[in-house]
């Protein structure tokens, strides 16, 4: 029967990490088939691949190259393969796992076990306490961009973590957990945290995960005493009384640096060295964030322009309508996700089905 079923079919080109393709569907069935290793075959590549939902998450059949002969040899994996996804209205995160140690520098280098990590995924931390009043529970809570994987057991962040304020971890200290954040642009562009500023005639902001920002948007700040550089928040405007001051990104750097129009000089420095004891007592965190409404900064919002039919963010297409630049963009979005193992090299052309079948039995 197939009354109610759903199928579709497309193609993308492969990134080298997780790949995610938007349906207006959640399938349970995928088959995937890589044009680019069928035209040009070389050995080690990945040449078809399927999945089914009662394989689990992350699971899948696929078939590679071989070196001598080219011939197609069956494998099966766990992780890095295809899954389903519905990112909603709250953050969804991965399994908890815990932190055996840290170093207390700029990257700081963690070791979890088998953490499955790629460059790129965002992690939130929680607890990171080495005793009551030691380690780097300043990091709890705010959401960063894995910046490099050493091996299967490390993986590092870049955050100034050589402070004086910060401690090494060690011997799996209890409560120190880390987890991915598995959809967290559910709105672009987001409030972002902030990890570093440069001041002078212009502002350049490092955030800990992709900003999003785009040249032309019109941005605040919220920074509290304790970080400095209290002079960029929005409110008060002592010259205009209830008139918030904001900036325009001029220039974006990369995804997690952004040069905002904002002369900065003479600014108080930007401090990063937080106390253990002021996380206890509430330590909120410096932010950047989007504002404005009506603010398509000269961009047509017509067929053929960027913004239509869907804005991308953080290089994924949404399944939105015309979006507007200076406003949030809702990234709730549904579909499937090819992972590393099976689309291991990027720029290769995979063509796809997928279905949502009306009955199945497992």
């Amino acid at each position: 029967m197939a009354e109610y079923s759903r199928l579709a079919k497309g193609s993308f080109t492969s990134n080298g990490g997780v790949n995610f393709v938007n349906l207006p569907f959640k399938p349970d069935y995928v088959e995937l088939l890589n044009f680019t290793a069928y035209t040009t075959p070389t050995a080690t590549w990945v040449a078809d691949a399927k999945w089914d939902v009662n394989m689990g998450q992350n699971a899948a059949l696929y078939e590679t190259i071989t070196v001598t002969t080219l011939a197609l040899v069956p494998a099966a994996t766990t992780t890095g393969g295809v899954s389903s996804f519905s990112a909603g209205l709250m953050l969804q995160f991965g399994a908890q796992q815990q932190i055996i140690g840290a170093t207390a520098a700029n990257p700081i280098v963690f070791n979890v076990t088998a953490h499955g990590y790629v460059v790129g995924d965002i992690v939130m931390f929680e607890g990171l306490y080495q005793s009551a009043t030691t380690g780097m529970s300043q990091l709890s809570g705010m959401m960063f961009k894995v910046s490099a994987v050493g091996d299967a057991n490390h993986f590092s962040i870049v955050w100034p973590g050589a402070g004086s304020n910060y401690t090494a971890l060690s011997g799996s200290p209890t409560g120190a957990y880390v987890k991915k954040v598995l959809y967290p642009f559910l709105y672009a562009p987001g409030v972002s945290y902030i990890e570093a500023i440069t001041t002078g005639t212009t502002t350049t902001v490092v955030t800990t995960a992709p900003h999003n920002f785009v040249v032309g948007q019109e941005v605040a700040f919220r920074i509290p005493p304790s970080w400095g550089t209290v002079q960029l928040n929005s409110l008060p405007n002592n010259t205009q009384p209830g008139s918030p001051v904001y900036g325009y990104v001029i220039s974006v750097t990369n995804a997690t640096t952004v040069v905002v129009n904002i002369n900065s000089t003479g600014y108080t420095a930007f401090n990063t060295n937080q106390t253990i004891a002021a996380v206890k007592a509430g330590l909120s965190f410096p932010q950047i964030l989007a504002v404005g409404d009506v603010n398509t900064c000269g961009v047509a919002i017509s067929s053929g322009s960027v913004l239509y039919p869907s804005p991308v963010i953080n290089g994924v297409s949404t399944i939105n309508g015309p979006a507007i630049q200076g406003a949030y963009v809702n990234n709730t979005r549904q579909g499937f996700s090819v992972g590393s193992v099976v689309a291991s090299v990027a720029s290769q052309t995979w063509f796809y089905r997928a279905f949502l079948h009306d009955i199945s039995s497992p």
